[in-house]
């Protein structure tokens, strides 16, 4: 692998380029105004596949946007690694709270990446991470040391929650057949600490709307005398939780996995700093379900949040008006045992059933997912873990995320392969938020990184 690592540090600039490209394409998923650039953006991955050494790769077309998929298949005798990735990328409103354009990338040095990151909406989620693979992929083709066959299925819908994957999946299970899938699309404690998580949350997503007059009406006619679908909203929204932030949604936590004691203990040894979280999110406490810290919250615990709530009027000056509808985007992020489809019947059942007469409420289920649990007894973590400390230098701590990632469970449902999650990003790198933004030193890390996870992941399964 040496002359992998010195043709990898030989075409850093070149690495960064094409990633600077790609990042200027606006392959927004949500939104069918940008359906041409996502097609753009798979394009341009077909052609940088086969630049890379990939004996074919093309779109397969789908109902929504296109997966597209790539291979290289040097000895049928040797394990297959199959990469999946995403090149559909989040909204990235509110526009104004951009420090530059969300798709004209940019390098920036800051506190936590004094070597320099890029900012740009997908930079980390997941255009950077995904691309990593393509460029680790391109060292060892160009240096003849591809120890296993690799496919690649990059898809063009994770951000709106993978709604076709499933479906392509069982029609190319032959296609797809492999012995274990990588992914990365999470992140590392810190840039001086590495992980591999091995927990992700599930997730269930609605969008509730309130309905009250047939029009909107003059406040001061009206009101206090007809329901206010945004007064209303919030006072249902406030009875999801109670006084200890635990949802309040009948049968909720039935299913919800409870570690032990030593669990918890493990899971809270991980490097982490209150302090400098509070510091970093700019707020004077953490909020959360009482009895729990701040790990616990964000991995094994499930939520409920507001995602977006809107109704009346919201432009300049003032405009006295009772409004004729209310509307709120909510997920939830769900642990293991529990069930996507399961949990938003029980939230429809509960949110119907605390409206009062005075407005009427619909409930559409939007995206959602299953938890996942990956084990650290295989050989597919063990690469990955030995992989992070040929690098790294110091051994890879195994997480549970607090994000979802519903193809996870797919790939063990559909094509019976355990993934591994081996990012690089950083909890700080504003994803899905303004500022998105992926450190070189990440960027880079994970380049040098990947091909020696091939390598162990050969080796052990000799």
């Amino acid at each position: 692998m040496i002359k992998c690592q010195e043709y990898i540090a030989q075409n850093k600039d070149k690495f960064l380029e094409e990633l600077l490209d790609l990042l200027k394409i606006p392959s927004i998923s949500a939104d069918p105004a940008y359906a041409h650039h996502l097609v753009k953006t798979a394009d341009v991955i077909i052609e940088r596949l086969l630049e890379a050494g990939a004996d074919k790769a093309r779109k397969y077309e789908t109902p929504g946007h296109p997966i597209v998929y790539g291979e290289k298949m040097i000895d049928p005798s040797l394990p297959t690694v199959l990469v999946y990735g995403h090149y559909d990328v989040q909204p990235p409103d509110p526009l104004d709270l951009w420090d530059s354009p969300p798709f004209e990338p940019v390098i920036k040095k800051t506190k936590i990446h004094p070597e320099g990151a890029i900012f740009a909406r997908g930079s980390c989620d997941d255009k950077g991470q995904m691309y990593m693979h393509v460029k680790s992929f391109e060292a060892m083709n160009a240096t003849g040391s591809l120890p296993c066959n690799v496919k690649f299925l990059i898809e063009g819908e994770e951000e709106v929650g993978s709604d076709n994957l499933g479906d392509f999946m069982a029609e190319h299970t032959d296609l797809l057949s492999c012995d274990v899938v990588l992914v990365s699309d999470t992140s590392i404690i810190t840039n001086d600490q590495p992980s591999i998580t091995v927990g992700l949350r599930g997730l269930s997503y609605v969008e509730v709307e309130v309905t009250g007059p047939n029009k909107d009406l003059h406040s001061g006619v009206y009101g206090g005398a007809v329901g206010n679908p945004v007064n209303i909203l919030c006072e249902m929204v406030a009875k999801l939780k109670d006084e200890n932030n635990r949802i309040t949604i009948p049968g909720f936590y039935d299913d919800v996995e409870v570690l032990s004691s030593s669990e918890r203990l493990e899971l809270n040894k991980a490097p982490f700093s209150l302090s400098e979280y509070k510091s970093e999110l700019k707020v004077d406490d953490v909020h959360g379900e009482e009895g729990y810290t701040t790990l616990e919250r964000t991995s094994i615990r499930p939520t409920l949040d507001v995602n977006g709530m809107w109704g009346g009027y919201t432009g300049e000056g003032a405009k006295t008006v009772l409004p004729s509808q209310a509307f709120a985007k909510i997920s939830m992020r769900l642990v293991p045992n529990q069930d996507e489809h399961k949990i938003t019947e029980l939230f429809t059942d509960y949110f119907t059933s605390i409206a009062p007469d005075s407005v009427k409420v619909k409930v559409t289920p939007h995206h959602g997912g299953k938890p996942a649990v990956t084990p650290t007894n295989t050989p597919e973590y063990k690469a990955a873990a030995l992989a992070m400390k040929d690098t790294f230098g110091k051994e890879a701590i195994p997480v549970r995320g607090g994000g979802s990632i519903p193809i996870v469970a797919l790939f063990e449902d559909i094509l019976n392969v355990k993934t591994v999650l081996m990012g690089f990003g950083l909890d700080s790198d504003d994803i899905h938020s303004p500022n998105e933004h992926y450190g070189l030193f990440n960027y880079y890390k994970g380049i040098e990184t990947i091909p020696l996870f091939y390598q162990h992941y050969a080796n052990l399964k000799k």
